[in-house]
């Protein structure tokens, strides 16, 4: 590639990155989510309109691939332990038996009543079971639902990409049946298993370093930790384990410790989440080619479609959550808002670049699959939350609290951002009860910072500096959190030094 031509693909690149950016706002005003958005772009970037030609399917694949480890591991960086360790065995049941089953009940139906061979029919019941971590975690991170709810879907979709890349790749390869079903399983169990030892190894190896290593500067913490989720990646898979297993748990790991500045290294990772799909969702549009769909294609796409939403999820949800009694109108909830995205999309490349016959069908099929259930489902997520009364009404209470290591003196200092429905505001300086040794030595209010003294009130908008020895610190964020979500009478028992 020559100079210029470098030139024009960085400048082609920019363009297209700041107009998917901008399309964001858009997608929001009209309800939608942006992953269609984004594929518009590919499309009309592709063949059929200004003429760009993108038909490597192993490349497809590889970047696919690769962008879904990105988007996985931010999903894991922002994402508190405590919201889904409640719903986590739901969310492992859902990405293991569930999607096993959901294989089941769609390639059944699709086999005998709409005529896919065996192996394309298990392709499309396989590549369509899984709920798109890109699309449950920015579209309903927006939508105020029940902790349990919300915990269950990202839980399941964090998880439930590995097991299926797996079966996807046995199946692509014909090598279902070169091994018994329990072999099959046994395969699978072990990438799991392996892929979870390695991410645990991983992130918490990278959480005891990071916490120990006094960098020069702080944007060199979020790199370290999106480099440890990417060694937990590289790690399993050269082990032969899994590789989305292995980086979401070290991403959830890290993302949870007590490292530094853990607000900037959240909105580092948001930042190239946003990225990943982008570039992802657009790749998937120039890939795809209007000119070769054909009406059967739409037809068996809505047909796929019905069947998996309206027969598929509802009973894999049911038998995945009777042993965890969830209500009735979760459970509703949770098969409606299991959202498909990118990964069928990527997941129908691995035959593409197989090269399995009636690959190029199957991906038209996904295509038309995916487009059609994410304009039904995501517009309508926030009315069913109502309607089924799993909508929390109101803002976040929760305050976002980032720190700077002071290793000199062993301490920390904290960053607190007074949001608007906090029940910080109001409470005096001296009402918060820090433990032994912490303080707030800082008031930033419209700009102005002071230092304030015991009965200084708190206001909506106000940022806090607090500075805490580091032994201490656990106790003071939750003393932070449980007053700006209880007020000033949270815990008013606990004796000073908790």
């Amino acid at each position: 590639m020559s100079i210029e031509e470098l030139d024009g693909v960085l400048l082609g690149g920019a363009a297209v990155l700041l107009a998917a950016i901008l399309a964001v706002r858009l997608s929001v005003r009209a309800g939608l989510p942006s992953l269609l958005v984004y594929l518009g772009i590919g499309i009309l970037l592709g063949d059929a309109v200004i003429g760009i030609e993108f038909s490597n399917a192993e490349l497809a694949h590889g970047l696919g691939l690769a962008a879904l480890m990105l988007i996985l591991a931010e999903g894991g960086l922002t994402t508190r332990w405590s919201d889904i360790r409640p719903a986590m065995g739901a969310g492992l049941l859902l990405a293991t038996l569930g999607v096993a089953t959901s294989v089941l009940l769609v390639a059944v139906p699709v086999h005998f009543l709409l005529g896919l061979d065996w192996q394309l029919a298990v392709l499309l019941g396989a590549v369509t079971s899984p709920t798109d971590a890109a699309a449950v975690f920015s579209v309903l991170r927006s939508v105020p639902l029940r902790a349990s709810v919300r915990g269950t879907l990202e839980a399941e979709s964090g998880l439930n990409d590995a097991p299926i890349v797996i079966i996807v790749s046995l199946v692509s390869a014909d090598a279902m049946s070169d091994h018994s079903p329990v072999v099959l399983v046994g395969i699978i169990l072990g990438e799991l298993a392996l892929g979870a030892v390695v991410g645990v190894i991983v992130g918490r190896g990278g959480a005891w370093v990071m916490a120990r290593a006094a960098l020069p500067s702080a944007g060199l913490y979020p790199l370290a930790v999106l480099a440890f989720t990417v060694l937990a990646y590289g790690g399993a898979q050269v082990l032969h384990g899994s590789g989305f297993v292995a980086v979401y748990i070290a991403a959830l790991l890290l993302g949870n410790a007590e490292l530094p500045h853990r607000a900037a290294t959240r909105s580092f990772a948001e930042g190239v989440g946003w990225l990943a799909q982008i570039g992802l969702f657009v790749m998937l549009g120039l890939l795809a080619s209007p000119h070769r769909l054909e009406w059967w294609h739409v037809g068996m796409a809505l047909a796929a479609g019905a069947i998996l939403t309206f027969l598929a999820r509802p009973i894999v949800v049911v038998l995945c959550s009777v042993w965890f009694r969830t209500p009735w109108r979760e459970q509703g909830f949770i098969s409606w808002g299991g959202l498909r995205g990118a990964v069928p999309i990527v997941l129908t490349t691995i035959p593409l670049a197989e090269e399995v016959s009636g690959g190029e069908d199957l991906f038209d099929i996904v295509f038309v699959l995916v487009v059609v259930l994410t304009l039904v489902q995501g517009p309508t997520l926030p009315w069913v939350a109502r309607r089924l009364a799993v909508f929390e009404e109101g803002e976040a209470r929760d305050v976002d609290i980032e720190a700077a290591p002071l290793e000199r003196v062993s301490a920390d200092l904290l960053e607190i951002r007074v949001p608007q429905q906090s029940r910080l505001h109001g409470v005096e300086i001296g009402e918060l009860r820090l433990p032994a040794g912490a303080s707030v030595s800082l008031v930033v209010r419209e700009g102005e910072p002071f230092v304030p003294d015991v009965t200084t009130r708190i206001e909506r908008g106000d940022a806090l500096l607090v500075v805490t020895p580091r032994r201490a610190r656990p106790a003071t964020e939750r003393r932070l959190r449980v007053v700006s979500q209880g007020g000033r009478l949270a815990g008013w028992r606990v004796l000073r030094g908790r």
